[in-house]
């Protein structure tokens, strides 16, 4: 097992270094996107990413079942990148989101962290730390906050790496 997570705000360059770190270690590199593409400036914001990938890297476009996704893709000798954990809680939980009726955000999150450690790929998983500001108004936004803080510990617990990412430098916490 190889897990390394990757902390950071938004735009402090969380994706860009796991990319970095997939294309050093020479494996094959499998993306799994978990973004719903709900509106334009949202699927700008995805072909961003997109382009920069190399072109012979797989990628996988997969909002739900991250934990079963990881388990079906799952092998020797290849990376996994999982970009990202917050846009995934954030499905799993919003109200306008469409959650298909067999999802629910704590089958979701246990289905993942129990996949976690019997992965033999080397996974890579990029999560925003959201937790370093003010408490935001409204239910929706509290529990979203303590969730991602709170599945961001359980990861961490799990990882042999943790990195967390400021102005775009790399800070390792763990490993």
């Amino acid at each position: 097992m190889s897990i390394h997570l990757i902390l950071g705000g938004a735009r402090s360059g969380k994706s860009g270094y796991a990319e970095e770190i997939a294309l050093d270690s020479g494996l094959p590199v499998i993306y799994l996107a978990t973004a719903l593409v709900l509106d334009e400036e949202f699927r700008i914001r995805v072909t961003h990413h997109q382009t920069r990938r190399p072109t012979h890297w797989q990628t996988i476009e997969n909002p739900f079942h991250l934990g079963l996704t990881l388990s079906n893709l799952d092998r020797l000798n290849q990376l996994i990148i999982v970009d990202c954990l917050t846009l995934w809680l954030a499905q799993c939980i919003c109200p306008e989101c469409e959650i298909p009726k067999d999802v629910s955000w704590l089958s979701e999150k246990s289905s993942f962290l129990e996949t976690l450690p019997k992965l033999k790929s080397k996974v890579i998983l990029v999560s925003n730390e959201v937790g370093m500001g003010i408490v935001p108004l409204g239910e929706i936004s509290r529990y979203f906050q303590d969730e991602q803080g709170r599945l961001n510990q359980a990861v961490a617990s799990i990882a042999e790496t943790v990195s967390f990412i400021a102005a775009g430098l790399p800070i390792k916490l763990k490993g």
